[in-house]
C-alpha cells in the first residue's frame, strides 16, 4: 500500500512531513529531513532579518506536548534561499514558511521565494509569540485580506496559510471566504494555542521568561481543536483546498483521525522534536497497518469519511 497524496497539485510520496519547528532551521537539519521518510522538506518560518528569538527560557516540555514562546528564531530569508538548490537533490517538495511584520515584508518574502526553486510557500499569519500587545494577523480579517491582496499575484507557485486554532465557526467561515476569493491553494491547521500560561507552583513563577510568561501550547493538548479546524475548513471549502493538519500527531491513530476529518497530509511537530526523523517511518508504518485493517486501499478512500454519530 502506498500513502501517496497531493498538496496544491504537488505529489507527496507519503502522508506525513515535518512541521516548521526548531529542528528544521539549519542546512544540516533540513538535509536530515531530506534523507528521511518525511514526504517533504518544510523549512522553519523565516523573516526578513535573522532573529535570535525571545529570551531564555522560552520552551518548556510538558507530558503531552510543549509550551513555548520562541519568537520566530531563524537565519533570515536570504539564507534559506541559498539552501534551496542544495535540497533539490532529495527529489521532494520543498516548502518555505514565511513570517512578516508588515504587508510590505510579506511582499518581499513571497516575491523572493516565487522567484526561487521552492515548490510551495506557506504564509505564517498565526505566530502567537512575538509580544503581548498585537494579535496574530490571522485573527484580524482586515489585515489578513490586506496581506492576501498584495501577495496572491506575485507568481505562480502555490501559496498557503498557516492558521491559528480558531474557536468559532463564524470566523472560520469568513476566513474561508477570503481563501476562495484569493485562490489560496492550501492550509496548515493549526498553529499553537496562544496566550496560554503554565505556572511552577513550587517556585511560584511562570515556567518561561519570554512574553511575560505567556506562550503557545502544542502537542496532544490541542489535538481536538486541530481536528475541529481541519474538519470545518474541509466542509467550508468542500475539499477543493488542500489541508495539512497538525497538532498532537504522535501515532498512526492520530494521523488516521486527521485523515477522516479531511486532511490531505499531516505535519508532525512534537514527535519530530522528540524522536527526530525516525518518527516519519514509524508513523507511516502505523498508518498503513490501520488502513489495511479498516479495508482502505489508499489515502483518498478514507479522506473526509468521518461519520457523524
Amino acid at each position: 500500500m502506498n500513502l501517496i497524496t497531493k498538496i496544491a497539485g504537488r505529489e507527496f510520496e507519503s502522508y506525513t512531513l515535518n512541521a516548521s519547528v526548531p529542528r528544521a532551521s539549519t542546512l544540516d537539519e533540513l538535509k536530515q529531513i531530506g534523507q528521511s521518510d518525511s514526504a517533504a522538506i518544510m523549512m522553519k518560518s523565516c523573516t526578513i532579518k535573522k532573529r535570535k528569538g525571545n529570551p531564555l527560557p522560552r520552551i518548556f516540555k510538558l507530558p503531552l506536548g510543549y509550551f513555548n514562546s520562541e519568537g520566530l528564531p531563524n537565519l533570515g530569508y536570504k539564507t534559506y534561499l541559498e539552501f534551496i538548490p542544495k535540497l533539490k537533490k532529495y527529489n521532494k517538495p520543498i516548502i518555505v514558511s514565511v513570517a512578516g511584520f508588515s504587508v510590505d515584508e510579506y511582499k518581499i518574502l513571497v516575491k523572493a521565494f516565487q522567484e526561487s526553486e521552492v515548490d510551495l510557500i506557506e504564509i505564517n499569519l498565526s505566530c502567537p509569540n512575538i509580544d503581548n500587545k498585537t494579535e496574530p494577523i490571522a485573527y484580524n480579517l482586515k489585515k489578513t485580506e490586506e496581506v492576501l491582496k498584495e501577495i496572491s499575484y506575485l507568481g505562480k507557485k502555490p501559496i498557503g496559510l498557516k492558521l491559528p486554532p480558531y474557536p468559532y465557526y463564524s470566523i472560520q467561515q469568513k476566513i474561508a471566504n477570503l481563501i476562495k476569493k484569493y485562490s489560496v491553494s492550501f492550509l496548515s491547521c493549526v498553529n499553537t494555542l496562544g496566550n496560554s500560561l503554565i505556572i511552577d507552583e513550587i517556585k511560584e513563577r511562570s515556567v518561561i521568561k519570554a512574553t511575560r510568561g505567556f506562550g503557545g501550547l502544542s502537542g496532544q493538548y490541542i489535538k481536538p481543536i486541530a481536528l475541529g479546524n481541519v474538519r470545518r475548513f474541509y466542509e467550508l471549502l468542500k475539499g477543493k483546498v488542500s489541508i495539512m493538519g497538525m497538532g498532537g500527531v504522535k501515532t498512526g491513530q492520530d494521523v488516521f483521525e486527521f485523515l477522516l476529518a479531511g486532511a490531505d497530509a499531516v505535519q508532525i511537530g512534537t514527535a519530530f522534536v522528540e524522536e527526530g526523523v525516525s518518527c516519519f517511518q514509524r508513523i507511516n508504518k502505523e498508518l498503513k497497518s490501520i488502513l489495511r485493517k479498516k479495508g482502505y486501499s489508499s489515502i483518498s478512500k478514507a479522506r473526509g469519511k468521518l461519520k457523524i454519530s
